[in-house]
This record gives structure tokens, C-alpha cells and sequence, in this order.
């Protein structure tokens, strides 16, 4: 049976400064078998409707601006799977989901940065779930759940995204060992609450975490790890730490 991830993908630089997330992800990548394929919810490919891409060859977007060019440079061509994205439809629609297949989705950063690191050689076929972020938290978690039987079949179960995440406060120049307190507030509420399993808290945590919304401004890099924990079983921390003073980078793993 395959864990369920969440991973925060942090700045898009993290492709070519891996810092310590990198050998964090290669390591999680060599302890877990081989996946014959990839689920992945990422932040960036936010929706109304729930989406599943069916491109067989999805290109690498380099979804963002500001950046040095070899960044731009960086390819990810790992193929598409149009059959497993036909099957992660009809799961969604078993469970009630009007969802549909996009056969054009490129793979955005929360996709391809993260993966560049686990599985370099861009040899596993992905299939990507939107993210329609005005149904919250409730919603991811029901996906999470439609699709958690794909791990019994050698499907590996992520969510992309960051653990905090307001770009606004960030010090670029920040040390690994800064860490701003409200970030690190919410990180070890968010860590309290998914040890417990207290899903009513976590689904409201707009409400009841410290500095919540200073932490998510907007939630969508947060949602998915409400799929991946409804995906997956019980939660253990893979990698913590922080860049650039508030930028969480820290790795869960479910099951």
C-alpha cells in the first residue's frame, strides 16, 4: 500500500536550489516502492469545476515570472496517462463528482518542481486534479477519499502545495535558521491537529488557527493537503523547515 504525500513546493528556484528540501524528497522517493504512476492535486491549477488532465504529453509550464533563465530552461517530460485519468474520473463521478477530463493541462510548478526532485529521470506518468478552491477544505477531503483506493494499485498520492504561504511577507534574504513566529505558530497547530486526526478543527482552521489567514491570505496552497490526508492514513512528518522566514517547506506523509 502506497503512503499519500503532501510536499511544499515553496519558490519555483527550488528546482535549481534544493536546499534542504531536495535530498528530503530523494530521500522519501527511495524509502517508498517505485509508483507506476502519479496523482497529484497541485496549489496551481486552481478551478471551478473538478478537472482531470488527460494530456498524453503535457508539456512544462513555466507558470511564473522573475526568475533567472535557466529556470525556464528546465524541462520535466514526463508522459501523461489517459487511461488512469479516465479511471480517476469515473472514481470521482462514482462518488459524486461531475468531473471531466482536460486533454490539453500542461504540468504547472506545483507539479514538475517537486517531482524533478523525486524522480529525476521524468520517467512516470502523471495525472493531475484540479483544485477548485471555493469549496475549501470539505471538498479536497472528499476527493482525497474518492481516490485513496488508486494506492492499493501502485498509485502514488500527492498534494502540492505550502505549508505557510504569504509571499507579501517574506525576507528573500532570510537564513534557514529565521523563522518568523507567526509562521511557526500555525505550522505547529497545523501538526497538532493532523496528529490528533482532528478533522473538524482542521477543516476550520480559518477560525481556530493562530494567524491563519496572515499564514494563507488566500487558501489554495493549503487545500491540498486536505486531499492528501483523506487520501492516505496515519500522518507522520517527512521534513520540516522554513525558507526566507516564512515560507514553510515542510513534508507529510500518510500512511
Amino acid at each position: 500500500m502506497f503512503p499519500s504525500l503532501y510536499i511544499s513546493h515553496g519558490s519555483p528556484m527550488l528546482a535549481l536550489e534544493p536546499g534542504a528540501s531536495g535530498p528530503a524528497l530523494a530521500r522519501l522517493a527511495a524509502e517508498i516502492p517505485r509508483p507506476k504512476a502519479i496523482v497529484i492535486v497541485s496549489a496551481h491549477w486552481e478551478s471551478n469545476e473538478l478537472l482531470v488532465s488527460g494530456n498524453p504529453q503535457p508539456e512544462t509550464w513555466h507558470d511564473f515570472g522573475g526568475f533567472p533563465k535557466a529556470l525556464f530552461e528546465v524541462q520535466y517530460p514526463a508522459p501523461g496517462d489517459p487511461r488512469l485519468a479516465a479511471e480517476v474520473t469515473e472514481l470521482l463521478k462514482t462518488a459524486g463528482f461531475p468531473a471531466r477530463i482536460d486533454s490539453n493541462r500542461p504540468f504547472d510548478h506545483g507539479v514538475w518542481v517537486p517531482l524533478s526532485l523525486m524522480y529525476p529521470q521524468a520517467d512516470i506518468p502523471i495525472v493531475q486534479v484540479s483544485l477548485p478552491t471555493r469549496s475549501g477544505p470539505d471538498l479536497q477531503t472528499r476527493v482525497g477519499h474518492a481516490l485513496a483506493s488508486l494506492r492499493e494499485h501502485g498509485v502514488l498520492l500527492i498534494g502540492s502545495g505550502s505549508i505557510t504561504h504569504n509571499l507579501r511577507e517574506l525576507d528573500w534574504h532570510a537564513g534557514p535558521e529565521s523563522v518568523e513566529p507567526w509562521a511557526l505558530a500555525f505550522r505547529d497547530w497545523m501538526i497538532e491537529k493532523l496528529a490528533a486526526n482532528d478533522e473538524a478543527a482542521l477543516h476550520d482552521y480559518r477560525a481556530q488557527a493562530p494567524h491563519a489567514v496572515r499564514n494563507h491570505p488566500s487558501d489554495e496552497h493549503l487545500l491540498p493537503l486536505y486531499f492528501a490526508r483523506a487520501a492516505g492514513g496515519q500522518f507522520s512528518i517527512a521534513h520540516q523547515g522554513f525558507t526566507m522566514g516564512a515560507l514553510g517547506m515542510d513534508i507529510y506523509r500518510f500512511g
